[in-house]
């Protein structure tokens, strides 16, 4: 046996998937949504799906998730993923088509595509970023700040007189006849990275059967928005939007 035979290979508990693009991510230290654009391409990947993908981008802090991600995407106007989404699944049945929106993008202004591509059982994945704040455009309040939570527009808290309450969108959809699975996880800790990226396969299982509609909302952090850090942010996100926003299954028809 000579030296290199001896030689063992690397023993990589961790790589770059293969559809990850290597170019610099402007996204802000601790914030979620480098780790579920890391699920989404392993995903995609592991399924054998990398020419068959189409990605519906949005308007908000994931707009340039097409430099990141190396499969055919679609941007679409502000809100109106789920729609877009809509037309090239129909298009092209045979597709696996997913839309990743922000909760401004999709539970303020497109809330209606949303619900009624929801509504009508379209079969495509909805990847839903919640991290309670506008973060693109200077942490504004969003549909689902939570009460008394501080924002750029509501400096003193959210004011439920004022404001309304926090929009837990996924509940509202789950009562639909159309969607398949609405499932609500995290990306802070290594065992909620693991369990997301289950339910995101399962999603997207989902949609290539023609099931109906699958939604995955992430409870995420923001900590640029919420002037934390990353640490901060996790803590705070754990202490105070998942009691709210419960993890967990709210509905799941994968195997009917």
């Amino acid at each position: 046996m000579d030296q290199d035979q001896l030689i063992k290979p690397e023993n990589q508990v961790y790589a770059k998937p293969r559809l990850m693009n290597d170019c610099p991510m402007h996204y802000c230290p601790g914030c979620s949504h480098g780790v579920v654009h890391q699920l989404v391409a392993e995903v995609i990947d592991e399924m054998g799906l990398a020419e068959k993908t189409i990605g519906v981008a949005p308007v908000g802090c994931a707009v340039f998730a097409y430099n990141y991600l190396d499969i055919d995407w679609i941007e679409a106007a502000h809100g109106r993923a789920p729609a877009v989404a809509t037309a090239a699944k129909r298009l092209n049945p045979d597709k696996m088509v997913f839309t990743y929106q922000g909760d401004g993008d999709l539970a303020a202004i497109g809330t209606a595509e949303t619900i009624h591509a929801c509504n009508r059982g379209e079969n495509i994945v909805i990847i839903f970023i919640n991290n309670a704040i506008y973060g693109m455009t200077g942490g504004q309040m969003a549909p689902t700040t939570l009460v008394e939570m501080p924002t750029s527009t509501c400096p003193y808290g959210r004011d439920v007189k004022l404001n309304g309450y926090p929009l837990k969108i996924s509940d509202l959809l789950a009562q639909l006849e159309g969607t398949c699975l609405i499932s609500r996880e995290t990306v802070h800790t290594a065992a909620a990275v693991k369990k997301s990226k289950r339910m995101l396969r399962k999603a997207f299982e989902n949609a290539m059967a023609g099931k109906g509609t699958s939604v995955i909302e992430f409870v995420s952090t923001c900590p640029s928005g919420w002037k934390m850090t990353p640490d901060q942010a996790n803590k705070w996100m754990i202490k105070n939007m998942v009691p709210l926003f419960p993890l967990g299954v709210l509905k799941d028809k994968s195997n009917n």
